[in-house]
């Protein structure tokens, strides 16, 4: 098996052939930079020849030859020649990751803090300050979010000194045209009211995915977009900040990248030939990704029941843990049918517990949600020697198998979840011992493709319809209390929120409102605390959902913390 790979930016020798081939894709890219297509038909919109041009493209940008070439590029443009204030040198999308980005380099007399601020006529004004790595310093390199797409954007530079002086400087540029057909304002749905504070965040789609060229967008809380980065295909599911200033994420289902905060991929790693990863990761304590897996080269084509590490420094990938061998009478009981949602063309596949988040513990242990089994189940140890803890949710899912007594007591009246998507540990210090708290987007829904014949009405409430647009169903936000030594679990919190069988995610923000995904109808909005809509937003869908929808403030990254 040849084994995955990680690369870096540092010593990386230019060859002529990929000079070559990389100079005819940025002919390409300057090609697609200048068209604009508005025609709602995808395939006309694009075309082959232009599809197959956008394809190579990102190929091509996400290999670490093109990353240092643009670097170089962008060191030669930018020359020896001082840029103060009014000679401020910008350049747009330079490592080829966000399309509408705006690169920014300037030094100053003086130690200062600089705040842009972006307007473009018809659209809000997007302002922020910028990264640097002290509060205030002379040089000022950083990348500017918020360009709107096609249009004349006036960047206004505010550079704030020591003593509290400061001054300005505006420049124009045109954004550049985007590479997909996204909304550069989205409908919404319901307005915030006037004095409602949504903050300073970005939502991140992550996961619309597309038949054509996929992406991750940025949109702030007007529902504007504020970034668009080609993926190689499938999806990004969350992004992960390391202590080395790199931002992580999935670009395909056999590749992970960490990009820094100007937009250049600092390490693309390959999976190899016997993994590929789907539906979540995380970093644990050493910098390291563990992620959800498929084991490629099962004689029997299970799929999603693996966890794997990736060390973000080697590229090297470990076998964590493969839950057919933990729970091999559940696995037994399943009917061999599904499929892999990271790899549609197989046929086969044994989809039988079918991860889809993990949350990583302090202690070393791990939360994982099986949409499968309706089940959050802990892991005690899953990096060294993986046992199973307990288990949260239906027990009479696992009937005939030896851990219905893994299961905790629920304490209360209410419901267990129906394939539940997105679970969040939260550990509150106002707590005792042994307690947390843990949240997710219960889908309310029903149904495994592997247990035919169980009956999941015997869960109160519960929605066997598969159609998002049934009009009797509803998902729902829901929030547990843990109590390890008492083997309990309390429902604390709950409401419900538009229908959506399968995907979807939920995300409690700093502030206290929760941010919700009905990934099926292609909708998300933010609630307060007692489920009340303070506003929602509706994208066009280029398949069949939106997978998941996070805020992200990038303070640290793109944005001063």
């Amino acid at each position: 098996m040849p084994s995955p790979t990680v690369t870096s930016s540092t010593g990386t020798a230019i060859r002529r052939a990929v000079m070559r081939t990389a100079a005819a894709i940025l002919a390409v890219a300057a090609a697609l930079s200048v068209a604009v297509f508005a025609n709602d038909n995808i395939s006309e919109a694009l075309g082959t020849k232009r599809l197959a041009r956008l394809n190579a493209l990102v190929k091509s940008v996400y290999t670490i030859d093109y990353q240092q070439m643009a670097d170089e590029n962008l060191a030669k443009r930018r020359g020896d020649a001082a840029h103060g204030l009014d000679d401020i040198f910008t350049a747009a999308n330079p490592y080829g990751t966000n399309t509408t980005s705006l690169y920014t380099y300037f030094t100053t007399g003086k130690a200062a803090k600089v705040t842009y601020t972006v307007h473009a006529d018809g659209y809000p004004d997007f302002t922020r300050d910028a990264y640097q790595d002290k509060t205030y310093q002379t040089t000022h390199e950083f990348t500017v979010l918020g360009l709107i797409p096609g249009e004349r954007n006036t960047i206004t530079y505010k550079v704030t000194y020591e003593d509290g002086t400061s001054e300005t400087r505006t420049i124009t540029r045109t954004g550049a045209s985007l590479l997909g057909v996204e909304e550069v304002r989205l409908e919404q749905t319901k307005q915030a009211s006037d004095g409602t504070d949504l903050g300073d965040g970005l939502y991140a789609i992550l996961g619309n995915d597309s038949d054509e060229q996929d992406f991750m967008y940025y949109y702030d809380t007007d529902g504007v977009l504020r970034g668009e980065i080609p993926l190689l295909y499938y999806r990004s599911h969350r992004l992960l900040f390391d202590d080395d200033g790199l931002m992580w994420f999935s670009a395909s289902t056999k590749t992970f990248v960490g990009m820094n905060r100007l937009g250049k991929l600092e390490k693309i790693i390959d999976l190899g030939d016997r993994f590929i990863l789907h539906h979540d990761y995380a970093l644990d304590k050493d910098g390291n990704i563990v992620s959800l897996a498929t084991d490629l080269k099962r004689s029997d084509h299970a799929v999603q029941d693996q966890v794997i590490k990736v060390d973000t420094s080697t590229g090297k990938v470990t076998l964590l843990a493969d839950f057919g061998e933990l729970l091999p009478d559940y696995k037994s009981s399943t009917t061999h049918s599904g499929i892999d949602e990271s790899d549609p063309t197989a046929s086969g596949r044994w989809d039988w517990i079918h991860f889809n988040t993990i949350q990583l513990l302090d202690d070393g242990s791990a939360l994982l949600s099986a949409r499968e089994t309706s089940t959050i189940i802990k892991v005690n140890d899953l990096e060294s020697d993986p046992t199973v803890a307990y288990m949260i949710g239906e027990p009479s899912v696992w009937d005939g198998t030896t851990y219905q007594s893994l299961f905790l007591s629920k304490v209360g009246d209410f419901g267990d979840t129906g394939g539940q998507h997105s679970i969040t540990y939260v550990d509150d210090p106002t707590l005792p011992d042994g307690q947390y708290y843990l949240y997710m987007f219960d889908n309310n829904f029903g149904y495994a493709m592997t247990r035919p014949d169980f009956d999941w009405t015997v869960i109160d409430g519960i929605s066997t319809a598969k159609s998002s647009k049934d009009k009797d169903s509803r998902s729902q936000y829901r929030r547990y209390l843990v109590d390890e030594k008492a083997g309990t679990y309390t429902e604390v919190s709950s409401f419900d929120v538009p229908y959506s069988p399968y995907v979807s995610s939920a995300q409690e923000l700093d502030d206290g409102d929760i941010l919700i995904d009905t990934g099926m109808q292609g909708v998300f909005g933010v609630y307060d605390a007692d489920g009340t809509l303070l506003a929602q937003y509706k994208m066009k869908l280029s398949t069949a959902y939106i997978y998941r929808v996070y805020s992200y403030d990038f303070r640290g990254f793109y944005f001063a913390a």
